[in-house]
């Protein structure tokens, strides 16, 4: 029995090439590959002497040689084959151990792996005969096969060539997302936001509670071979995820580090079904989970808490009182804080997470089909708005026009947001109308909007959305303009006595 072995990663190589000795195969090799087996005082014949020939072009090709391909796609029940193995003096291969250049970690021409594919793929497609691994997690499952029956079953032969494909697809997608981004010399070139062709090579990170619902299964992918902040969260206690938890919870934590950039206060949100429906900053977290908690508190039952600095044993006091959550999500936890929250809410899924990433295109999922787009973001902030009405925001109305502007790129349209004082006090959202959002907002505010701030993801078509923010009590209106009425908004605005601000950019979000 002949096994190849061509490894970037060493790791679990000598105790795999050692097991494979003791059970009697013989080992073919070369590189740095070979290098390590020999130093481990075992035995290898060197691919060159398999070839005839001495790898060259600067290690370029090495396995690249029908002495090498022909001894991993003979299928050795075809007559045929057998006939040119004789013929040719062939070996054959039974098992194939390769893994490839890093190109993610080391992207350039020279990681651009050849050989290595060109064997993996032959002996995923004959995995009839040949085994093949690609994934030093694999060596222990295949010595102990090999051990116990002396052959790897069918069944682990298909396993292991649909990881083999999955591996090569990945890595073939990872070329093509480097092309988009250097140009013609390998220099490092702006990202092509939306190229020609998107691949995707996933690998499933985690397996969910369920999916949206308990009938329907769930799980989180990520691009093969790379890490996420997600796969760097801790959950310190709590029932299991579930894909609602994770969806909400990515919300949230987008929300709140966004808010988290007004001012470097502190920023609590609380988000139910991906809309927020508490949100502000304050001096303190506390201060600010409490105030969020007050934007909506009966919408706060079950939703998802995200706070923007380490919790503290205050604030973890604040939120065991309040209503039940079902995720915190935090950056960290002071001592006790964690007991507290366990003592009270034994059932909510408590976290610590990394700052998140943002994505650079953003993909949709249609019956059959996908859109791209650039990843949305607020791109505008009060340096680039203009005041377009007699009366001009005061600092204070500033502040809240900020922030409620900031809210609006993370609720469903069409919405309305309500700020007074640094923090949320009425949020419409995903309503049909704007002037819809913007009696739910009122509604929920109760009067709380005084003198605060209201804005909106799209222009004003008419009046009436003006009408419906002075109505609330608002002291300014920010909105994108754009409409062809913006004269007759802005007339509406100044007959109000209230000061409008254009932003130039909208903010819809579906």
């Amino acid at each position: 029995m002949r096994a190849l072995l061509s490894v970037y990663d060493k790791t679990g190589l000598v105790e795999l090439a050692t097991g494979l000795v003791e059970l009697g195969w013989e080992l073919v090799s070369s590189g740095g590959t070979a290098r390590a087996i020999t130093a481990a005082g075992l035995a290898v014949v060197p691919v060159e002497e398999v070839t005839g020939w001495p790898e060259m072009l600067g290690h370029r090709v090495v396995t690249l040689h029908p002495a090498v391909h022909g001894a991993i796609l003979a299928d050795r029940s075809d007559p045929a084959h057998a006939a040119d193995l004789e013929r040719f003096e062939i070996t054959p291969v039974e098992l194939v151990v390769a893994n490839l250049y890093p190109f993610r970690s080391q992207p350039s021409i020279e990681m651009i792996d050849i050989g290595g594919p060109a064997m993996v793929r032959a002996a995923a497609k004959n995995h009839g005969s040949v085994g093949v691994v690609i994934d030093p997690a694999d060596y222990g499952p295949v010595l102990d096969e090999l051990r116990a029956a002396g052959s790897l079953s069918s069944a682990t032969r298909r396993r292991l060539a649909r990881a083999a494909f999955a591996h090569t697809a990945a890595y073939d997608a990872a070329v093509v997302g480097w092309f988009d981004t250097v140009d013609g010399d390998g220099d490092t070139a702006p990202a092509a936001v939306l190229p020609p062709t998107i691949h995707l090579a996933l690998e499933r990170a985690q397996e969910l509670r369920y999916g949206e619902n308990p009938q329907q299964a769930g799980a989180r992918y990520r691009a093969m071979g790379t890490r996420t902040w997600w796969d760097d969260v801790v959950q310190h206690q709590g029932l299991a995820l579930s894909y609602l938890n994770l969806y909400d919870a990515d919300a949230a934590w987008g929300l709140v580090h966004d808010l988290g950039a007004l001012d470097g206060e502190a920023a609590a949100v609380i988000v139910k079904h991906a809309n927020p429906c508490g949100a502000a900053v304050a001096g303190d977290l506390a201060t600010a989970y409490q105030r969020a908690l007050e934007g909506d508190e009966q919408a706060a039952f079950g939703g998802i808490v995200a706070l923007g600095q380490v919790v503290d044993l205050a604030t973890a006091e604040r939120m065991a009182a309040g209503p039940q959550a079902d995720v915190v999500i935090a950056p960290g936890y002071d001592d006790g804080v964690i007991e507290v929250l366990r003592a009270r809410r034994r059932n909510t899924r408590v976290l610590s997470a990394p700052p998140p990433e943002p994505d650079v295109v953003q993909l949709r999922q249609l019956s059959g089909a996908f859109l791209a787009q650039d990843a949305p973001r607020v791109t505008t902030g009060r340096a680039q708005w203009q005041v377009v009405t007699k009366v001009a925001p005061t600092e204070r109305q500033w502040a809240d026009a900020e922030l409620a502007w900031r809210l609006c790129g993370h609720v469903m349209s069409n919405c309305v947001v309500l700020v007074e004082g640094g923090r949320a006090v009425g949020i419409g959202a995903g309503q049909q109308s704007r002037v819809g959002a913007a009696d739910i907002a009122a509604t929920r505010a109760g009067g709380r909007a005084a003198g605060g701030a209201s804005a909106t993801d799209g222009f004003y078509p008419f009046p009436d959305g003006v009408e419906a923010a002075a109505a609330a009590g608002v002291a300014v209106v920010v909105q994108p303009g754009g409409s062809v009425r913006d004269d007759e908004v802005t007339a509406a605005a100044d007959r109000l006595g209230l000061a409008m601000v254009l932003t130039g950019e909208r903010l819809f979000r579906h």
